[in-house]
């Protein structure tokens, strides 16, 4: 392991680094522009590109490109951009792309307070698309995770051949301490590329794959001549309207993420075991949790953690256990109440819930009273 004091978004560039990436395009926007701006000074060092596009759309279209042409590719933007990047992002879904999204959260809808913190964008990347598709989104919970996760999310897009989002939120991005990460060797170790095909390229079906497998994208201007698009298509990416060729490729696009659930998905539990309330949060949130938790242990109060990592798609054998454990449970959210949705959507049941959407964090104290209320 090694120690380094850095930020979040600095440590999000590092990782990216050392992944793999070798090209990022966007646009700045508070509070995500450090990932962009430390990019643009270590990519040129290590071999990759940076570029600075127009606006929001270019820069995730020029990422896809990059990403086409077999380079691990990034973009990044914070609520507002990420809105704008939606048609293509909608696009990657569809033509299996894999990409890295870093959403660095603050408040909303529209302009919002650019400078504030809030995790109101968990239902959009779920759903940031029209049609049908399975999106993949973690969130980091601590500087440490902000470099893991963000490894993770490169290794996570190369397997599943999709757009993954890394979602940050201001607290986490900006926080800046001392962090611990795993050497560059063990790194490397476990670092994922997309398979490519080896055969001849008359036999090349990018798309005929076995039902729970992503695409298999060769590189661009490599001999390997297939279509790309956002129709429906059929094996070699060709567009098509047959109705058998367009329900297996959508049941395809679910069934390669379902299949690898037990994989993808990652959360932290802590004092579980013995506790009489379970309290749900993620990100920046939850380091307040478990501040509260050191309190509320000194007063007697039995209370335990439960943290999703992957936030979709949602942990959802690892929430029906701990709902059947728990008669008492407490989500808390920097938003109005949006995972707290798919949380009482998989219990059956309603559970408490505390959120803010003022721009500002949860304090330990705010947490303590809500448990002394419960």
């Amino acid at each position: 392991m090694r120690e380094i004091i850095s930020g979040g978004n600095e440590l999000v560039a590092q990782a990216a680094i050392d992944a793999g990436c070798k090209f990022y395009g966007g646009y700045p926007i508070t509070p995500s522009s450090d990932i962009m701006h430390e990019l643009s000074v270590k990519l040129p060092q290590n071999g990759g590109r940076f570029i600075q596009m127009e606006d929001e759309i270019s820069g995730i279209s020029v990422a896809l490109g990059a990403s086409m042409s077999g380079t691990k590719a990034m973009t990044g933007s914070s609520g507002p951009g990420i809105s704008l990047k939606v048609e293509q992002i909608g696009y990657g879904f569809m033509a299996e792309i894999p990409l890295v999204i870093a959403n660095v959260m603050r408040s909303g809808p529209s302009t919002g307070m650019p400078t504030r913190v809030a995790q109101g964008d968990i239902n959009f990347t779920k759903n940031p698309s029209h049609g049908d598709f399975k999106a993949v989104a973690v969130a980091p919970g601590t500087l440490e995770e902000a470099y893991t996760e963000t490894i993770r999310a490169f290794n996570l897009a190369e397997t599943l051949m999709t757009p993954v989002f890394l979602l940050m939120d201001e607290t986490i991005g900006h926080m800046y301490g001392k962090a611990t990460i795993p050497d560059l060797t063990d790194i490397q170790k476990g670092i994922i590329n997309r398979k490519v095909f080896e055969g001849d390229p008359k036999d090349y079906q990018p798309y005929g794959v076995a039902q729970n497998e992503p695409a298999i994208l060769n590189p661009f201007f490599q001999g390997y001549r297939y279509h790309i698009t956002g129709l429906h298509h059929g094996p070699i990416g060709f567009p098509t309207e047959d109705a058998k060729m367009a329900q297996a490729l959508i049941d395809r696009l679910f069934a390669k993420i379902d299949s690898r659930i037990d994989e993808i998905t990652h959360i932290e539990t802590k004092n579980l075991d013995d506790a009489e309330i379970a309290i749900i949060a993620y990100g920046s949130a939850s380091l307040a949790v478990k501040e509260a938790m050191i309190e509320l242990e000194k007063r007697g109060k039995k209370v335990g953690l439960f943290r999703p990592i992957t936030i979709w798609p949602s942990p959802k054998k690892q929430l029906e256990e701990l709902g059947k454990k728990f008669k008492k449970i407490l989500v808390i959210e920097l938003n109005k109440g949006q995972y707290v949705e798919e949380i009482e959507r998989i219990l059956c049941k309603k559970v408490e819930f505390f959120g803010k959407a003022d721009g500002r964090s949860i304090s330990p104290n705010e947490i303590i009273a809500k448990i002394e209320e419960m």
